[in-house]
């Protein structure tokens, strides 16, 4: 019997159990056949390759997809979401997602899009009071075996495992169903309001679920005292705590002798916000930690500061370190690892590796060895600028990687100023004289009115690469990374009402927010492209192409400044995934302009995996805010894309090509 004719038989059973237990209308799903294919994890595998064998949909036809249906999020919280970041699991015919402002849990007919049960949970103050709030990222699921399980993080940072044909809690995980994520973190914390939450799916592998920590975003923290992000694993039958791996280490830990000061014992964050990567072959697994508290001074925390912005491999099973690499010692700059690394199977110079590549707000690609560790090009420490800020102490050196070349542009220059016209270069000039500038690692600045009003910094604190990371093709062996380039300024000040902390990120008060800009007339000083995709042999350790991803915002296209002047396609700015297909690269547009059609909206793109030829567009209502996925059902194959942006409430919009 078929998922969709047996869901019926179940609707008067399990609307007697709506207090107890969320609306289903599903069975359990059958096996799916053989020419079909699913999306079983966050980022396609446990690898994080974002890549499908699927192959329906080709440069020849892309341009042909149709919407076949529609998942609205509106009603999944008391008011609509319009950040909706999620990307959907499809395993059995059954589409997963996490929706709306109470981050319900979805199941949905992947057909049709046809609601098939919903699970939410109102945690009430604990989730107003939440860091992390919203629908985040989406969901893990596992196979038990029998139907299946479902696995998530509230908002309120609360891990629960739900029955995947039915949406019921599962009665033997936690209790009834939820494991309390602020408890057994090895330090105590307000139950309600204490700092830690995660936007991120959990991992499982097998019978272990990883689940990292995210806080409030950290340039103006309230104290230099914060929750500490630790890592765990979770058993996935009972929910009982497998293992933690502390990643501020405490006092007889290795690497607390990197924590000057005994600054170990009150500073925080470090957790994992992004999402992790596993060997379910070698037992490993991975994840890239975020920076300690304070994001731009760390004066509080003198030291190399391990394990903060560090890739670090763990036994899965007992969450025993076995290597680590720090990209950045005692970061002051915001480049922690957003997202997950991926495995890679490469040959160099002749040679079979078992790789992990890891994506960077740096935009810089950086590849081990993924089981010894070892860089598979030389990593070099070299000689950074020191800071001028009082109290801080920087490291001396750090890393730099020597192969691939930087896929985005880093540090700042005149040459990096627009030169549209020399009017406005000259008033890009003139703008960035009020800033300090230099190569990527410049320290950040106090904030004066007589200058610098602060440190001109490319990358941004976003990136580069955000929380979508990149995705890799297993049969050629290139990755393929969004990013883009926006400078920012980045001083700091004291300011004793609002932090404990000698330094926050701010600017002086003297300088108003329109004297600070760093835009003339809305045309961002720094040259296009705004947004880009670039293709890396990971073989070669070279960069294959890049291109201008996103079509010129209409604000460039039609300012009376540019009349005249032949502008190309700038890329978009925005945070954006691709997608890895047999045939082609797929990904959506951030930000709304004006479309072909005379319609607002941005449109799906596809690219040769070769040249980076663009070979079909497709219009989309409002900009990709999730990375999009495929699956293929019932031989079609879709692609499931969030959308959603100001005025624009999340949406999942499902593609197909015509049926016949």
């Amino acid at each position: 019997m078929s998922l969709r004719r047996m869901r019926s038989t179940l609707d008067s059973f399990m609307l007697a159990l709506l207090v107890l237990a969320p609306l289903v209308l599903a069975a359990p799903a059958p096996a799916q056949p053989a020419g079909d294919l699913e999306w079983p994890t966050y980022g396609g595998d446990l690898a994080s390759t974002r890549y499908s064998p699927a192959d329906q949909i080709t440069a020849d036809n892309f341009a042909d997809l149709e919407l076949a249906w529609t998942l609205s999020t509106d009603n999944f919280g008391p008011e609509p979401e319009y950040n909706l970041q999620s990307t959907p699991l499809m395993v059995g015919g059954v589409l997963y997602t996490t929706a709306g402002t109470r981050r319900a849990v979805v199941a949905a007919d992947a057909a049709t899009g046809e609601l098939l049960w919903t699970h939410r949970l109102d945690e009430g103050e604990r989730g107003a009071a939440a860091p992390r709030r919203l629908s985040g990222r989406g969901l893990a699921y596992r196979d038990d075996g029998g139907a299946g399980e479902i696995f998530y993080v509230t908002p309120g940072y609360q891990l629960i495992g739900l029955d995947a044909a039915t949406g019921r809690r599962l009665p033997s995980f936690g209790t009834d169903g939820i494991v309390d994520l602020k408890l057994t973190l090895d330090q105590d914390i307000d139950p309600v309001t204490g700092e830690v939450g995660l936007h991120a799916a959990p991992i499982v592998a097998g019978d272990t679920i990883v689940v990292g920590a995210a806080h409030l975003p950290g340039g103006r923290p309230r104290s230099m005292q914060n929750v500490k992000g630790h890592i765990r694993g979770f058993d996935a039958r009972t929910g009982e705590r497998k293992w933690i791996f502390h990643t501020v280490p405490g006092a007889d830990e290795f690497g607390n002798d990197t924590w000057l000061g005994d600054s170990w014992r009150y500073t925080g964050n470090t957790g994992v916000w992004g999402q992790m990567t596993v060997d379910a072959e070698l037992g490993i697994a991975y994840f890239a930690t975020e920076m300690p508290t304070n994001d731009y001074y760390g004066g509080h925390r003198h030291g190399d500061n391990l394990f903060s912005d560090s890739l670090v491999a763990v036994d899965l099973e007992t969450g025993e370190r076995l290597w680590h690499f720090q990209f950045i010692h005692h970061d002051v700059w915001d480049w922690d690892l957003p997202c997950a690394p991926i495995l890679v199977d490469i040959t160099v110079d002749g040679r079979e590796i078992k790789a992990i590549a890891q994506p960077s707000k740096q935009t810089w690609l950086y590849v081990f060895d993924r089981v010894t560790g070892e860089p598979v090009w030389p990593i070099e420490e070299r000689p950074v600028e020191a800071s001028n800020v009082p109290g801080e102490l920087l490291s001396l050196t750090q890393p730099f990687p020597t192969r691939p070349a930087a896929y985005d542009r880093q540090g700042v220059g005149i040459e990096d100023l627009i030169d549209f016209t020399p009017e406005l270069r000259a008033e890009a000039e003139r703008i960035v004289s009020n800033y300090r500038m230099g190569p990527i690692f410049t320290p950040p600045t106090v904030s004066v009115p007589e200058g610098p009003w602060g440190t001109l910094m490319l990358p941004s604190q976003a990136g580069g690469t955000n929380w979508p990371g990149a995705s890799y093709d297993p049969e050629t062996g290139i990755m393929y990374l969004y990013s883009y380039t926006q400078v920012v300024s980045l001083g700091l000040v004291n300011d004793p009402e609002q932090s404990d902390m000698n330094f926050i990120r701010g600017r002086a008060p003297e300088i108003s927010a329109a004297e600070a800009s760093l835009t003339i007339e809305g045309i961002p000083i720094i040259k296009p492209p705004w947004g880009r995709i670039t293709a890396i042999d990971l073989n070669e350790g070279e960069i294959l192409w890049q291109v201008p991803h996103g079509e010129t915002p209409d604000n460039i296209r039609n300012h009376p400044r540019l009349e005249g002047v032949d502008i190309p396609r700038t890329g978009r700015v925005g945070r954006i995934g691709t997608l890895n297909t047999k045939t082609l690269v797929i990904a959506g547009e951030g930000g709304i302009f004006t479309t072909p059609s005379g319609e607002p909206g941005a449109m799906l793109r596809a690219y040769d995996k070769m040249t980076g030829e663009e070979v079909g567009e497709v219009y989309m209502p409002a900009p990709q805010s999730g990375s999009p996925m495929t699956y293929v059902l019932d031989g079609v194959q879709y692609i499931v894309v969030a959308t959603s942006g100001s005025g624009q409430p999340g949406r999942l919009l499902a593609y197909r090509l015509p049926l016949e």
